[in-house]
């Protein structure tokens, strides 16, 4: 039988960076709150960290955490929440790019206009997710070190594995401009006829140690993220063909990167009480015999990573107490049968 939630964090007592993923509206930011809230209940010093660029951790906890600060959640001993501010993440980052590529031109003495040169390096296509991931790395290995649980509610899914997985591109990019950089000074030392040694100039070099730095944080997460002990991603989907599919291929994709998945959590399922007590009430029945199909579905696809499976409820999930119910339904045992006729 396939761990519930609760076995599976119990079975990790050292997991510490939580991350939760999938198809945009699928209920990432409320699965991130409520394993942030549980942990904090456990006595476990927890942050809860928002990298999807449109927050809603201020309407899930009723109250607010806006701001791009660590903000303590009121009602709640030991758990902070942050909304990372995208827009300053990626305007640091821009003039962090612009300062270092004026600094390679400037110290290799090439008298050009540096403008042209930022521009390409700032308008690539991954730029905002390279900023937000290394805005990732700071809370994992700096802000957020006296922190027991880290909890990442992520931007849709497919953005979050491109975000975790440029730990691995960006470290082949970077021991290989290290080579290069290292290449050109000792050529450089050579063609000055200097008595200076290359370990010398490479020992002073502002440029490489800015790289060398960049690749100790690199590797440092790179390996966090690959070790299952203390790093879980999980996936929620809801009950449809969509969402089912993407967690399929997304997870294929995490574990190409050897990111270790926690599971996958069945958020907005009907109930077959709830059901039954409305009989009468056509689109409700409609609903709920194609929901039955799609649990089938996942019990075939992905039923050994099935953690847990979340009611539909009423209202919207707005402050502690609606966390408490929800809490309550995801951490209970993953009974598939309470959602199906029969």
């Amino acid at each position: 039988m396939a761990q519930t939630l609760r076995e599976f964090l119990d079975s990790r007592p050292n997991l510490r960076y939580i991350f939760t993923g999938g198809k945009g509206g699928v209920g990432k930011t409320v699965t991130a709150a409520v394993l942030a809230y549980q942990f904090a209940l456990e006595g476990k010093k927890t942050l809860v960290a928002s990298l999807n660029p449109v927050h809603s951790l201020t309407s899930v906890f009723g109250q607010n955490l806006s701001g791009g600060q660590f903000r303590q959640v009121e009602g709640v001993p030991n758990l902070w929440a942050v909304e990372v501010d995208a827009s300053d993440v990626v305007a640091r980052y821009r003039e962090n790019i612009a300062t270092r590529v004026r600094e390679f031109l400037k110290y290799a003495d090439i008298p050009v206009d540096a403008g042209p040169f930022v521009d390409i390096a700032v308008t690539n296509p991954a730029f905002e997710e390279s900023a937000m991931f290394d805005k990732m790395i700071d809370v994992m290995l700096n802000e957020a070190k006296d922190f027991d649980r880290i909890v990442f509610d992520t931007a849709a899914v497919a953005n979050a594995i491109r975000l975790i997985g440029l730990s691995k591109i960006y470290g082949l990019w970077l021991n290989r401009m290290i080579q290069s950089r290292k290449e050109a000074l000792s050529l450089r030392v050579q063609l000055s006829f200097r008595k200076e040694k290359v370990e010398e100039e490479v020992r002073k070099d502002p440029m490489l140690a800015d790289l060398m730095d960049m690749n100790d944080r690199f590797t440092r997460v790179k390996k966090l993220l690959v070790d299952p002990e203390v790093t879980a991603f999980f996936f929620v989907t809801l009950p449809l063909t969509l969402p089912i599919s993407a967690v399929r291929r997304f997870i294929q994709q995490v574990q190409a990167y050897d990111i270790p998945v926690g599971g996958v959590l069945v958020n907005s399922c009907i109930r077959a009480d709830e059901a039954r007590r409305a009989a009468a009430d056509e689109y409700l029945q409609n609903k709920f015999r194609e929901q039955e199909g799609y649990i089938r579905v996942i019990q075939e696809d992905l039923g050994p990573l099935v953690r847990s499976y979340i009611p539909l409820y009423k209202n919207e999930v707005h402050g502690l107490e609606a966390l408490r119910e929800v809490s309550r339904d995801m951490f209970a045992p993953a009974d598939a049968s309470l959602y199906l006729a029969s």
